[in-house]
This record gives C-alpha cells, sequence and structure tokens, in this order.
C-alpha cells in the first residue's frame, strides 16, 4: 500500500511580496482584490475612529432634507476604501505615500454599496539613489452597478527589489493645479440646511478668498486607534503595522497611515467650517513629515478660491493644513525660500459643497 504523498518543499512561496519599483510598467491596469460592502457599522466606526461632527455625515434625517438620498459614507470614508483596496499592488514596499491630485467624488456611497478599485500606472521614476523610485498611479473606484464612485491620482515612492536593475525612461505626467469648478459634480442642492442642527450659521457668503480659519481644536493619536483606522479600509501596508519589520528603518518604528492625518484634521476643521462637509475633490495633497503615536494633530485652513454651482449651493475651494504638536493660530505653513516650517504634518487642497445664502 502506498505512503502518504512527500510534498516537495520547492522554496516558492504563494503569499504576495507586493510590487517593487521594476515591476510597474506606464499603460499598465491593476485590478485590485477584495471588494468591500459598506455597511452601517462601518460608517459609525468611522465616525468613532476620527470624531466627524458634520451634520449630513451624522443624522439620516438632516441627510435626507439637503438632498442626499440618506446617511451615506463621509467622501473620504469612501476615498481610504477605495485606497486600501490598492494598497496591496501598488504600496506594500513603499517607503512613503508622497501627494494626490486630480480627485473627483461622483457619487454618494450607501450602506449596503459594494466598492471595488483598479489603477491605472501613469508615471514611473527612479530616484537619484538608485534604490527606490516614485510611482503615479490613477485609481478608480466604482460600485456593484458599475458606476463610477470616485476617481484620483496618487504617487508613492516604492523600494527596488534590486538597487543594480536599469533605470526605467522617466514618465512623468503633467497634472493639474486643481479640478475645474465647472467640472465639480455629485453634490446636493442644499435646498434645505437647517443651521441650528449643522452647528454654525456661516454659509457661503460669509467666507472670503485668503481668509485664514483657527480650528482650535486637537486631536492625540493612539496606536490602537490607527491599527482599527487602517483595518477598516484593509489598508496593509508594512510601515503601518509591521512593528518588527520597522525597527530597522529610517524612523525606527511604525508611521500612522497619512489618511487618518487627513481625516482627523477634516474632523477638526468642523470648528470653522461645519456647513462645508461635503467634499467634492481633492485638487493636490502632500504628506509633508511623519505622524507617530502620542502626537497631537491641530489643523488650520485657508480659504483659495469660491464657486456658485447652483442658486442654493457654492463650492469653497481650501487648503486644509495640519500641524503636530503646536497652536493651530501660528498658522504654520511654508518659510520665504518655500521650505515646510516644523511640524507641518500634511498640505491638502480640496473643493467643498455648502449651502448659500437664502
Amino acid at each position: 500500500m502506498a505512503g502518504p504523498a512527500v510534498v516537495q518543499k520547492t522554496g516558492i512561496s504563494k503569499s504576495n511580496p507586493g510590487n517593487f519599483f521594476e515591476d510597474f510598467k506606464p499603460g499598465d491596469t491593476l485590478v485590485h482584490a477584495t471588494p468591500q460592502t459598506v455597511t452601517e457599522g462601518d460608517l459609525a466606526l468611522y465616525r468613532a475612529l476620527n470624531g466627524s461632527r458634520f451634520a449630513q455625515y451624522s443624522c439620516a434625517e438632516f441627510a435626507r432634507s439637503v438632498g442626499l438620498p440618506g446617511l451615506c459614507a463621509d467622501p473620504l470614508h469612501a476615498f481610504h476604501i477605495v485606497f486600501g483596496k490598492s494598497v496591496s499592488d501598488i504600496s506594500l514596499n513603499a517607503v512613503a505615500n508622497l501627494g494626490y491630485a486630480d480627485g473627483r467624488f461622483l457619487r454618494p456611497v450607501m450602506p449596503g454599496d459594494t466598492l471595488r478599485a483598479t489603477s491605472e500606472v501613469i508615471g514611473v521614476k527612479e530616484n537619484s539613489n538608485g534604490k527606490t523610485g516614485v510611482v503615479w498611479v490613477r485609481t478608480n473606484g466604482g460600485n456593484q452597478y458599475g458606476e463610477d464612485v470616485l476617481n484620483y491620482v496618487r504617487w508613492v515612492m516604492v523600494n527596488k527589489r534590486d538597487a543594480a536593475s536599469p533605470a526605467p525612461v522617466p514618465v512623468v505626467p503633467d497634472l493639474p493645479e486643481a479640478v475645474s469648478a465647472k467640472d465639480l459634480s455629485g453634490f446636493p442642492q442644499m435646498k434645505r440646511w437647517n443651521i441650528a442642527e449643522s452647528g454654525s450659521p456661516h454659509v457661503f457668503e460669509d467666507y472670503e478668498i485668503g481668509e485664514r480659519i483657527n480650528h482650535a481644536d486637537g486631536m492625540t493619536i493612539q496606536e490602537a486607534e490607527h491599527q482599527i483606522a487602517t483595518r477598516l479600509y484593509q489598508n496593509t501596508a508594512k510601515v503601518h503595522f509591521d512593528f518588527h519589520g520597522q525597527k530597522e528603518s529610517r524612523f525606527g518604528k511604525r508611521l500612522i497611515y497619512g489618511g487618518v492625518v487627513i481625516s482627523i484634521a477634516r474632523s477638526l476643521s468642523f470648528n470653522g467650517l461645519a456647513n462645508a462637509g461635503q467634499m467634492l475633490a481633492i485638487n493636490a495633497g502632500s504628506h509633508v513629515s511623519p505622524l507617530f503615536a502620542w502626537d497631537t494633530i491641530y489643523a488650520w485652513s485657508e480659504v483659495l478660491d469660491k464657486a456658485e454651482l447652483s442658486e442654493t449651493c457654492g463650492a469653497l475651494r481650501l487648503r486644509l493644513v495640519a500641524v503636530k504638536d503646536q497652536p493651530p493660530g501660528d498658522f504654520a505653513y511654508k518659510n520665504a525660500n518655500g521650505k515646510y516650517a516644523d511640524g507641518v504634518l500634511l498640505d491638502f487642497d480640496y473643493w467643498a459643497a455648502i449651502p448659500r445664502a437664502r
């Protein structure tokens, strides 16, 4: 009688080591794994992790009254889910996620919707050290009906598998400075807006281009909150999860996921921009410096531009700056040489819908 089959160990692993810089070719399309169905529990957990108080993402009745189909996911929540899908293919071996551009939120994401993601490689450029390179991708998120929900460009610094491998021909995409106001879509008409419930009397007409707003409040980040947030988005980047593996990294410890910084800074912006909770587009964004557990995030905003979208709705183009462990009223940003001031974490440029005066 034959004995049990002998399994030969070949050394070939079935696990996915992630793509390295050499694996990215402009024009390639990546279909990302694990569609994710959004639930009401996800929405509640997102609020719990970042403290968001925007009325249309807290109260179903308020959401319906302003033209949304009901209590839906905050656009940034949907963004993080789609981003998380892409990590295993794009940034599993990343050194850092560098920036964003040309992002558009196209339609609401409701509980019960299932999000899928694909990315197209649109640029590559090896760094001068020969050990890393920058990869640009355009990522698209869609729902179960085949409808586009959001899309954006991001670029990420990725390790090379072999420093001796030849550098590819550089391809750097030409990206717009900002999404044009005429291309903004997906906003509710805001025909009814209860300022007593929203938390602020300030509407479109009350904001001036060039105005700076100190959001005053701060939020200290801890390891557990960061871990739960990245797991909620199924973001598996090593720099955020593997404490042991990061002991030999440049910082010697894990980095807080940059999306956590964006969401918390955005939540802090409620104090001063409570009626501008509906994000419509991402014009640009840079993660300026790292954040670690026990750092405290503060934020301030600058009004860069304004646009009238309808008789009842306008849009503010806002620069959201997150800083750590310093008063946001100092408005730390860049010096005369264009270098970011110490403690600046995030420079995020976006369009948000806001009701107009009745």
